[in-house]
């Protein structure tokens, strides 16, 4: 692992200053929209245009990349980035920030491509598993490192605001001055969604589901604690715990997945974050408590959707894995576009309950279906089962095939499973049908 940093700390560096960057932004707007009197479902809609924007971008910007090229692609959405972060405190108007959580989202999703095609690119083929573990991790310190910066000024002034469009600015100095050259590129055929649905049922409604679930957790929960009265400390902290606890738990629940069915871990995850949100909801329980439960369901969260995209593409081919990754995070996105959405709902309805309400359905509709899709299909084997890849769900569709791909070359789980730096990792599977042909991959 440290080769590969030192080979691509510039990389690294640059997107480690991204995610501080869109960590801020996203928990910052929050509080500011509390500061502000803007209702909570108007900053519902403020957020959802965030994930409507990366949905956009992650079918323009691969065009744009191939008209253009990298550089230039990188250099001018950066530049909107740094301007869009700026521009939030001149205007604090619901209509504007959804307008520029639009924009800013569609060009971070750019960012993310154009970075990840450089990491990839740079890393060898015995190395390429580190490089990207190593990426993922980056990316949620980031977001936690962002968290802990909020405290360094006042959210109703400008000073927050600038913080980030800096870094921004900054993260594109360490990229653009690598001596590493652009790489090919090439647009990543999608497959129907009724051929990725009849492969994988639980995993095309399983990422939907948690679509929903990580953009409540990503885009609300500043919201949320600022409609319950929490202090800017309390609420960076509980953000913070959120990306803690998944970055935690990743690598734990990523061994155990090569060893047991992934469906039963699907569901007792799931079972498990339902329990922890109506805990939240019936104890009322005070900030420690609070940060305990955000821990717990991001820890949930996050492992849950690497799981369900590992399931997934252990049902398909290899040469399948590209079309049924960018098929599975559309999916995503559509579920991370409506989650902020109802969430504000739920919550003008019944109260700041709503956000936990909201999230503890979706994992309740998720593990009743994964224990249903158990009786449909029988389990396959150890030996028939593909490999777990560490994914966060902020990564684009050329992270996660190449994370995928790469955990598919593991020869060895136990060996991969002793590195918790290492992406590799053999993984159970779950759900054969009994007219199905055996996964290629297994």
């Amino acid at each position: 692992m440290t080769s590969v940093v030192r080979t691509t700390w510039p990389l690294l560096l640059g997107i480690l200053l991204l995610m501080v960057g869109n960590g801020m932004q996203g928990t910052l707007l929050g509080i500011r929209g509390g500061i502000e009197g803007i209702p909570t479902f108007l900053m519902s809609i403020v957020m959802s245009a965030y994930f409507g924007g990366f949905l956009l971008g992650s079918l323009v910007v691969p065009r744009m990349i191939q008209s253009v090229g990298h550089v230039r692609v990188f250099a001018a959405l950066g530049s909107l980035i740094s301007a869009v972060l700026v521009l939030y405190a001149v205007a604090p108007d619901w209509v504007f920030w959804a307008a520029m959580r639009f924009v800013i989202g569609f060009s971070f999703c750019g960012v993310y491509i154009t970075a990840e095609s450089w990491l990839n690119a740079s890393a060898t083929n015995e190395t390429r598993g580190q490089a990207l573990a190593a990426y993922m991790i980056v990316q949620m310190l980031g977001i936690i490192v962002a968290q802990f910066l909020l405290n360094t000024g006042d959210p109703a002034g400008f000073l927050l605001f600038i913080i980030p469009s800096v870094l921004v600015s900054l993260s594109f100095t360490p990229i653009l001055l690598t001596a590493q050259q652009a790489p090919a590129f090439e647009t990543i055929k999608r497959m129907s969604f009724g051929r990725l649905y009849r492969a994988s049922p639980l995993g095309c409604i399983g990422i939907f589901l948690m679509g929903g679930v990580f953009s409540a957790l990503f885009g609300m929960s500043s919201v949320w604690g600022s409609a319950t009265g929490m202090s800017v400390r309390d609420i960076s902290v509980f953000v913070a715990a959120i990306y803690v606890g998944g970055l935690l738990l990743q690598f734990p629940i990523g061994w155990l997945s090569d060893r047991y069915d992934r469906r039963k871990l699907v569901l007792l995850l799931s079972v498990v974050g339902t329990v922890v949100t109506a805990a939240a909801v019936m104890l009322q329980p005070g900030i420690l408590g609070l940060i305990l439960v955000g821990a717990i369901v991001g820890g949930v969260a996050n492992p849950v959707y690497a799981l369900l995209l590992a399931y997934t593409n252990d049902y398909l081919d290899q040469s399948d894995m590209a079309a049924a990754s960018a098929g599975l995070l559309f999916i995503n996105g559509l579920g991370s576009m409506a989650g902020p959405l109802i969430t504000g709902w739920l919550m003008g309805l019944i109260g700041p309950d709503g956000f936990w309400v909201y999230m503890g359905v979706l994992l309740a509709a998720l593990s009743l279906y994964a224990g249903w899709r158990m009786t449909r299909r029988p389990s396959l084997t150890v030996d028939e089962q593909g490999s777990f890849a560490v994914i966060t769900p902020s990564a684009t569709v050329l992270a996660v095939e190449a994370a995928l791909d790469e955990a598919q070359s593991s020869p060895d789980p136990d060996e991969a499973a002793i590195d918790p730096t290492d992406l590799d990792g053999d993984a159970p599977d779950g759900e054969a049908d009994p007219d199905d042909t055996p996964p290629a991959n297994g």
